[in-house]
């Protein structure tokens, strides 16, 4: 064998050895890596929020979505409301005034998409937008009774009235500050969660049909 062809074979051998590190070793370790990264931001997710959600590292998702809860509950706000009720009859008119008091619970459907991207060193978070989850009378309700001449107030308009109430608490909820200072509190708490593993942390939300109508 010349000299002239042991080199040849050499640089072969030598060049096929680098293309087996660059496209089998090194990317098995990456991924290798790549998953246990997803795995650890996953598990500090979980421990933080009750559920892991969807890990992408860039465009291969790593860990897929489980949540035992089908709601995240990031705000529970107390608030007091009052609400007039009113019926006339043949120029008769009573009223029942209410007031009382509501815990309102916002934060996310589960139901909805929730993931996390990891981009070099920046990790974007998709996520619906935050809801009004629910309202909770404290069964502190209370009423008083006005009654017209001859139009009294009866049971019928107590349930009417306790409807009424309810449905306008719900709808100052929708409209008070609690949704825009859930995701505040939501994007802090992301923010320390993912702070180990991401230097920027991103957030890109999707608009999505509230739950309470």
């Amino acid at each position: 064998m010349t000299r002239h062809l042991k080199l040849i074979i050499a640089l072969i051998i030598t060049g096929t050895i680098a293309a087996f590190v660059l496209l089998v070793v090194i990317p098995e370790r990456l991924a290798k890596n790549s998953y246990e990264a997803a795995k650890t931001l996953g598990e500090d997710f979980r421990k933080a929020f009750q559920f892991t959600p969807e890990v992408r590292v860039e465009n291969t998702v790593v860990l897929n979505q489980q949540t035992g809860v089908l709601e995240l509950a990031v705000l529970s706000q107390n608030f007091q409301h009052n609400y007039g009720y009113t019926n006339t009859w043949i120029g008769s008119t009573k009223k029942i005034n209410i007031s009382g008091s509501f815990i309102a619970k916002v934060g996310f459907d589960l139901n909805e998409k929730f993931s996390i991207t990891l981009q070099d060193k920046t990790a974007v978070v998709s996520l619906p937008e935050p809801q009004l989850l629910s309202i909770e009378s404290q069964g502190d309700i209370a009423y008083r009774d006005e009654n017209g001449l001859w139009n009294w107030v009866s049971m019928e308009d107590r349930t009417a009235a306790t409807n009424a109430f309810i449905a306008d608490a719900k709808a100052y909820a929708q409209q008070a500050d609690f949704i825009k200072d859930s995701r505040v509190r939501a994007e802090e708490q992301i923010r320390k969660a993912l702070a180990p593993h991401a230097d920027e942390v991103v957030f890109e939300y999707r608009v999505v049909i509230p739950k309470l109508q």
